[in-house]
């Protein structure tokens, strides 16, 4: 499982935890108001709208800050004008890291950003250094003791996924983004709990990390999603499970 994966989990099981509520609103509105921004108000035509609205109220985000954020996005009420720019860097080890953000200030995300890489082993890298070892993917997680894997295998393929993978508590369901919203939608239909799912990236190849690089890596990837500009933060590393539950605590 990609290292990507692996934090993914640890994430899932760590969310009460990184739910810090006021930093926590304000990413969830952020997505909200690029999704609207980008592909209008309507949920039933806009599945990352809707991704994003659902992410918002399994997170108990009041109804009004929801439609608030709508209509932020599609310029019906005023408010802050944000920009999507993805950053690149590199951890320790030489670890490839993604860093997506939603900012209406590039000065101070950038220097934040330049801050905590340097604090945590990493550094900042030009446009394209690592990019290119990324690909993007639908990831839809579903718990293991939703359905049997024979059963969700023939439905999501069918459906048009391309992969389904498994540890002891989650499957993963990846589709290509074209692909996405047709599985998910399969899922839901089945009546399968859905865990999570969202648009993703997913790394090309994996760097293994021990000890210190490990550990270093792990504060890094925390400090990065704490700052209130980074939506997302994607990283090529590969730790292993005795490492990541220790972190996930």
């Amino acid at each position: 499982m990609s290292g990507h994966s692996k934090w993914h989990n640890i994430r899932l099981r760590k969310g009460a935890q990184d739910a810090k509520r006021g930093n926590l609103f304000t990413k969830l509105a952020k997505e909200i108001i690029m999704a609207a921004k980008a592909g209008g108000g309507t949920p039933d035509t806009n599945l990352r709208l809707r991704l994003a609205i659902q992410r918002a109220r399994e997170n108990s985000m009041p109804q009004d800050n929801i439609r608030r954020s709508i209509q932020r996005g599609t310029g019906e009420i005023d408010g802050a004008v944000y920009d999507e720019v993805t950053y690149e860097g590199y951890g320790p080890g030489g670890t490839a890291i993604l860093v997506e953000c939603a900012t209406d200030n590039k000065n101070r995300t950038v220097a934040n950003l330049r801050n905590i890489f340097t604090k945590n082993g990493g550094r900042m890298a030009e446009s394209g250094s690592v990019s290119y070892r990324f690909h993007p993917i639908g990831l839809i997680v579903v718990d293991t003791k939703a359905t049997d894997e024979d059963t969700l295998f023939a439905l999501v393929t069918e459906a048009g996924a391309e992969d389904l993978r498994t540890d002891p508590e989650h499957f993963e369901v990846v589709a290509q983004p074209e692909d996405f919203a047709s599985v998910r939608e399969a899922v839901e239909k089945a009546g399968i709990a859905i865990v999570s799912a969202e648009y993703t990236m997913e790394p090309a190849d994996t760097v293994a990390l021990e000890g210190k690089d490990a550990q270093q890596m792990l504060r890094l990837l925390e400090r990065l999603e704490e700052d209130e500009d980074v939506q997302h933060v994607y990283a090529n590393f590969d730790i292993s499970d005795e490492v990541l539950e220790a972190a996930g605590g």
